[in-house]
């Protein structure tokens, strides 16, 4: 008696070693260095912020998928924990509870189970969620807390501008840019180490640094987006700069200043709203640096990371039919 002895079905017909679970739980892990920095800088503000974006954004992904969305739940999977603290990192540790609530709950309900969840959302929800509270928050967005090591207290911190725009009103109002470092209270070191003003996730370099190397080590992305952004936004300040070193900052200071590495390594990174293919992250990572310096030098706003990465999340699906891999065995047009 024959035995049949093939399965027919759907692919996929193999598995990586990779599950979305191990993925995210890598991402948390290099996240910590820059959390760590937030910690010692922000106190229990920087803990207070990150529990209440990733709880939120637990919450509102439980509730979406309980109530719209029938089937497995996909809370376990950590890609709400990341999202959380990526919003946490992207906002100042003084924000009230709140509005990080509103931004756990656009994050989620608009930018990522509107679409279906993970895998159909086409643009980064934590970003979506942060440009959100931005145009609806200015205000609250934009005080930021100064850095005071270790504080504990929970008091009320004095407030102060940021690198960026203090270079960028000062640039404004006339002022040369080497009078304007001049006058800086922070030092490169400072931009470097994370004492200086910003958002929670994007003021320490190195900590952001090493957790990229972290996740290229693991695997967890490639080498072409984050040196992609980081090395146009170094070529085209450094043409800026060369042209008139007085009415530009220098590449030094926009690599270190901002969320430009937080961007570039945990936020253009994402793995549903980047282009597939090796090309394709070059391309998307020139356009998000070029993007960067022309809102940063030109706009309205003294940083522009955040738009320039939405805008090319908008132009993923184009890059990827455009530089789309042959298929096996597809004869090549001579």
């Amino acid at each position: 008696m024959a035995i049949n002895k093939l399965t027919v079905s759907m692919s996929p017909h193999d598995y990586g070693k990779y599950s979305v679970k191990k993925i995210m739980s890598g991402v948390v892990l290099a996240m910590i260095p820059a959390l760590l920095v937030s910690v010692y800088y922000f106190g229990f503000d920087a803990i207070r912020v990150n529990l209440i974006a990733i709880a939120s954004c637990v919450f509102f992904e439980w509730l979406f998928q309980k109530i719209f969305i029938k089937g497995k739940l996909t809370i376990n999977d950590g890609s709400a924990v990341v999202t959380g603290m990526l919003l946490a990192f992207n906002v100042p540790s003084n924000l009230p509870w709140w509005i990080i609530v509103i931004g756990a709950l656009v994050a989620i309900g608009i930018a990522k189970m509107t679409f279906g969840g993970l895998g159909n959302n086409p643009f980064n929800p934590a970003l979506v969620g942060r440009v959100f509270l931005l145009i609806s928050f200015p205000v609250q967005m934009t005080s930021w807390p100064k850095v005071s090591v270790l504080n504990f207290a929970m008091t009320d911190a004095q407030t102060g501008a940021t690198p960026l725009a203090i270079v960028k009103e000062g640039l404004k109002n006339g002022e040369s840019y080497s009078s304007i470092m001049n006058s800086m209270p922070h030092e490169y070191v400072d931009m470097l180490m994370g004492n200086i003003g910003g958002s929670l996730g994007e003021i320490s370099a190195v900590a952001l640094i090493l957790g990229g190397l972290f996740m290229l080590f693991r695997k967890i992305i490639t080498w072409h987006i984050p040196v992609s952004i980081i090395g146009t936004v170094a070529i085209f300040t450094a043409i800026l700069y060369g042209i008139n070193p007085e009415t530009y900052a220098s590449p030094v200071f926009h690599l270190l200043t901002g969320g430009l590495m937080l961007g570039a390594i945990f936020m253009a990174t994402d793995m549903v709203t980047s282009p597939m293919t090796g090309k394709g992250m070059l391309v998307y990572g020139v356009g998000i640096g070029v993007i960067t310096v022309l809102i940063r030098v030109w706009g309205a706003y003294p940083e522009g990371v955040s738009f320039a990465i939405l805008i090319m999340n908008a132009v993923v699906p184009l890059i990827n039919n455009w530089l789309k891999p042959k298929r096996f065995g597809e004869t090549i047009k001579k």
